[in-house]
């Protein structure tokens, strides 16, 4: 719908007068029809209202101005840096990396934790000469636990055959190396003279959260630290076992095992010590002032195999104990003369049997 001035004439015209309040609306509605192709042009075609209005419409103007840019960089200008560092005229570089969108949105990843240093002993401590992994250090109650720990599972002989550690034993790598050396240098030796060699180690005890001997309120043991290692036999190949403590065993084969031990750990307990240690040998390597060691294991000798003969029967004709007893000068006392002693009767042919004797024997 359009209107026109004409139109709008005829439409508001009073008989060829208007007043001066139609003037001035014939006025106004004049200028606004006049304005009207200037809006439609700007809104492109949009519908005009009942004052000739159209509804204006976003756009964006063909003759937008333009931004000026900077000039370009020099190409003898110093590369800029990531961080912004300052270049060599002390000034700072606007230049920075774009950051990496697509990496905005990735959760950081933790940064990598740095390797644990390998000790001396386990960079020495190879499958050359024994199984032994590494395991976590253990932080027990009070000082119990420790670091640079291993489980040792089985010892690697010179001729690469493995003695079984049964069960493996948790042992720091110092103690694991000690026992691994033990076997190797000084027991494979001993069981060749057997004519056997060394399949198992039999551990009775290794890392155990304790006090000493299993005494409540006793001073932590090396056990505890685990730094010990309880033995109590080696089994070889040709099915013999080597007990340490057993009497059984000849005596020069437990001696031999007596002087390698001593010689090696700072700790050595065996039977004769305490009635703990009666059936194994205990090993650590406790430190003490002054390179103090302890060596206490008595090798007994082997029990008798047939039991000593019963004393021989008190033959008849002996004198009375209480006679024998007294010296050869009081014998004629006068206690002998006033309490006289008959002599011994002599069985006879009619009685058979003498009479036993009442008296005990002290």
């Amino acid at each position: 719908m359009s209107f026109s001035l004409p139109d709008f004439r005829r439409k508001w015209s009073c008989r060829g007068n208007m007043s001066a309040g139609a003037a001035m609306v014939t006025a106004g509605l004049g200028l606004s029809l006049a304005l009207t192709e200037p809006v439609n042009a700007r809104t492109h075609g949009a519908p005009l209202d009942i004052f000739g209005f159209g509804t204006p419409r976003p756009h964006r103007s063909v003759h937008a101005t333009k931004i000026p840019l900077p000039k370009p960089r020099p190409e003898e200008a110093p590369k800029a840096t990531d961080g912004g560092a300052p270049e060599a005229d002390g000034k700072p570089s606007l230049e920075k990396a774009s950051p990496d969108k697509s990496g905005a949105d990735k959760p950081a990843e933790a940064a990598p934790q740095p390797e644990k240093q390998l000790s001396a002993c386990r960079l020495a401590l190879t499958e050359e000469i024994a199984i032994a992994p590494s395991i976590p250090d253990i932080r027990g109650p009070g000082a119990c636990g420790g670091v640079d720990l291993v489980r040792l599972e089985a010892i690697v002989l010179p001729d690469k055959r493995k003695v079984a550690v049964k069960p493996a034993a948790i042992l720091r790598c110092t103690m694991a190396s000690a026992i691994a050396d033990w076997v190797r240098t000084d027991m494979v030796p001993l069981a060749a003279s057997l004519g056997s060699t060394i399949t198992d180690l039999d551990n009775f005890d290794s890392f155990e959260c304790r006090g000493r001997n299993r005494v409540a309120g006793a001073l932590l043991s090396e056990h505890g630290k685990a730094n010990a290692l309880d033995v109590r036999s080696l089994k070889l190949a040709n099915g013999q076992t080597i007990g340490l403590t057993d009497r059984t065993i000849p005596r020069e084969v437990r001696e031999r095992v007596l002087h390698s031990v001593c010689s090696r750990f700072s700790t050595v307990l065996g039977p004769g010590s305490d009635w703990y240690h009666e059936d194994h040998v205990h090993l650590d390597l406790a430190q003490r002032r002054n390179d103090y060691r302890i060596c206490q294991w008595n090798v007994w000798d082997p029990l008798p195999q047939i039991a000593p003969l019963l004393p021989a029967e008190r033959p008849e004709e002996a004198p009375p104990r209480e006679v024998a007893a007294k010296p050869e000068s009081a014998k004629d006392g006068p206690d002998d003369q006033e309490n006289p002693v008959a002599p011994a009767e002599k069985p006879t042919a009619d009685s058979g049997k003498s009479k036993p004797i009442t008296k005990k024997r002290r």
